[in-house]
């Protein structure tokens, strides 16, 4: 058990490029922590990968600082957690024909219902928290995501999840455009290619945080709890 720090003074979490939040407070009823697409086939993908060269997150490091973290944020009153899971309908009428074509197929899209479309189990939701079904990359698109934070008062996203380059920056990007103040907590992410996922948090971090901020998860629960 730890004691809640937020009922003191505010602190940022130590980010780059600027200590994150820009206004200098979390509050957690104005807060959600967003966990992109755990789903089984990408913690597949990452577990069969033969990249030596690669420095993220190894999959079984990212599900304990997940699981940590979840521990804390759901300890303390008032935030909101949302997951997001990419698939398409069963008979693949809501999937571009170009991400048919880049696939050879139906074979390696997610499908709702199958098992790699799924939640990994160890991190799965609880029934109070948000699961948003997306048809796309970005959480926003062609979901109600944007509404249902809207309508909770939500101003500030913590980001986490699969993969860094892809669905997770294409989530952040749009968020920020639609005003939300973004951090991408790094060891929380992965992806399949080490250049990619340096490449993807650097640009979140250029032009003075053109995204957002970066920072890792350890230190936003230094400022979340104290043993």
């Amino acid at each position: 058990m730890f004691r809640n720090k937020l009922n003191g003074k505010p602190e940022p979490v130590k980010a780059e490029p600027y200590d994150w939040p820009y206004d200098g407070r979390i509050s957690p009823e104005k807060s959600a922590l967003v966990l992109v697409d755990l789903q089984n086939d990408h913690f597949s993908q990452l577990t069969s990968l033969n990249t030596p060269n690669y420095d993220g997150p190894s999959p079984q490091a990212l599900i304990d600082r997940l699981r940590d973290l979840l521990k804390v944020i759901r300890e303390i009153k008032g935030f909101t957690v949302v997951y997001t899971r990419e698939g398409h309908r069963p008979d693949l009428s809501d999937c571009p024909p170009n991400k048919l074509w880049r696939h050879a197929g139906p074979e390696g899209i997610l499908v709702r219902g199958r098992r790699g479309w799924e939640i990994l189990g160890i991190l799965s939701p609880r029934d109070e928290e948000i699961l948003i079904d997306k048809p796309g990359k970005s959480a926003f698109w062609a979901t109600d995501l944007d509404l249902i934070l809207r309508t909770r008062g939500i101003t500030h996203l913590m980001l986490a999840g699969l993969f860094t380059d892809g669905s997770v920056h294409s989530t952040m990007r749009e968020a920020n455009d639609r005003g939300y103040e973004c951090l991408l907590l790094e060891d929380c992410t992965a992806t399949t290619d080490d250049e990619n996922y340096r490449g993807a948090l650097k640009t979140v971090k250029m032009s003075g945080g053109i995204f957002g901020a970066v920072a890792p998860s350890l230190n936003l629960l230094a400022v979340l709890r104290t043993e």
